[in-house]
């Protein structure tokens, strides 16, 4: 092969007779490098997306939540949740109630998700109380305080970033939380309401979260909606999240009758199905721009075939074979595209690394639920867009190739 290899290195960078067969390389080469960049650019993003949406949902929840099936709520929960923390692959259980409420501060209010956490086990399930970046969680965890005249102090609240905006609110302040779960007077059903302190602000970059979820004590929150010893659900880690479907049947079995489990995989199907659908789709788009290159490079080679004919019936009078032929422009073909692959892998890390060091493209998280765009560069992604970028441009070589081999010397050297 190092014959044809050095016959169609030198075709590739000799000076041409016609010009526009030097610039259709060119363009081929820079079309392949163009196509191999946007690719992996587009399936970092992707796969940042997923990433990033996949370690911030996992990070800030639950594996796997466990439940009564008739919603309402488990009560004597201690002894079944002491129990379901000794099962195999649980590593860490906690837990929760749950309750929509009006939060208010002065004429300003926002809906939110109140959650009423034991703070010790919260802290092992979910890394939302570790995203405090305003005041502090620890808080939660204090006993109540009196103040100089004897009265009890406000209990504590923390709420996210977006929702402390919306409030206007800052640490030290004061909201009110209204539950619409209220009491029944001779006047109707009057909501109940109570007023705490705004010990810390946290920011999880996940909207979702910053813009509608609050933590109060679970005591707190039992009191607020007239629920004692009632938790609507037991929180659990495991040690392999990607089976939390198989360890929550077991957990689900341990518990007996009449609960019901949800796993992380299950509350978010829809998004990472969308996003897989995005990536295939994406794939499918851009990889049209290296089938135009390839259709450059079949233009290119076809002209320089014509162009040279009368060098291909020298080499072939003086012993050379149809095949060897053939090869010398099947190999400029894939030396254009390899020149063109390596180029568009350079561009396309280069850009997906200084998109993901920098943060330099920032995203409405109300919209995107996250607040930059992320890239994740893989390597088999490069071996999937180099597989693909090749086998295209050796598929538009084979005419060109075919042609050159059928050559006949004697015509074309007869008018020489």
């Amino acid at each position: 092969m190092r014959f044809e290899f050095f016959i169609a290195a030198r075709y590739l960078r000799a000076k041409r007779r016609q010009a526009i067969v030097g610039v259709i390389t060119t363009i081929s080469v820079i079309g392949v490098a163009a196509g191999v960049a946007s690719l992996i650019i587009a399936l970092a993003i992707t796969n940042g997306m997923r990433r990033d949406l996949q370690e911030r949902l996992v990070g800030s929840t639950a594996h796997v939540d466990l439940m009564r099936v008739a919603g309402d709520g488990i009560r004597d929960w201690q002894p079944l949740l002491q129990r379901l923390r000794s099962l195999p692959h649980v590593t860490a259980a906690a837990p929760g109630l749950y309750g929509q409420v009006l939060i208010s501060r002065g004429a300003r209010s926002g809906g939110g998700l109140i959650k009423g956490i034991v703070p010790k086990d919260e802290r092992t399930i979910g890394n939302l109380l570790q995203a405090v970046n305003d005041g502090s969680s620890e808080e939660l965890s204090a006993p109540l305080s009196s103040d100089p005249a004897g009265q009890q102090a406000l209990p504590p609240i923390v709420v996210g970033k977006n929702l402390a905006e919306t409030l206007g609110a800052k640490v030290g302040d004061t909201v009110l939380v209204t539950s619409p779960q209220g009491e029944l007077t001779p006047l109707g059903l009057v909501p109940r309401y109570q007023r705490f302190r705004l010990v810390g602000i946290f920011s999880s970059g996940f909207y979702q979260y910053d813009s509608s979820y609050a933590f109060l004590r679970l005591t707190d929150a039992q009191r607020l909606f007239s629920e004692p010893d009632l938790i609507s659900v037991i929180s659990f880690k495991v040690d392999d999240l990607y089976h939390a479907d198989t360890i929550g049947r077991a957990i689900e079995a341990a518990a007996g009758k009449g609960f019901q489990t949800t796993n992380w995989m299950e509350q978010n199907r829809e998004l990472f199905r969308a996003l897989k659908l995005e990536q295939v789709v994406t794939f499918i788009v851009l990889a049209l721009i290296v089938c135009v290159a390839a259709l450059n490079i079949l233009i290119a080679l076809t002209m320089m075939v014509m162009e040279k004919t009368r060098d291909i019936a020298v080499l072939m009078s003086f012993g050379v074979r149809a095949e060897q032929v053939r090869r010398i422009f099947l190999l400029q073909g894939l030396l254009i595209s390899v020149i063109g692959t390596v180029l568009g892998l350079i561009v396309g890390y280069g850009l997906s690394w200084a998109g993901g060091h920098y943060q330099f493209i920032k995203l409405d998280a109300a919209v995107y639920s996250i607040d930059y765009l992320p890239f994740a560069p893989r390597v088999v992604d490069a071996l999937i867009v180099a597989g693909v970028s090749l086998g295209v441009s050796l598929i538009a070589t084979l005419y060109p190739s075919a042609s050159a081999a059928r050559v006949l010397p004697a015509e074309a050297l007869r008018y020489e």
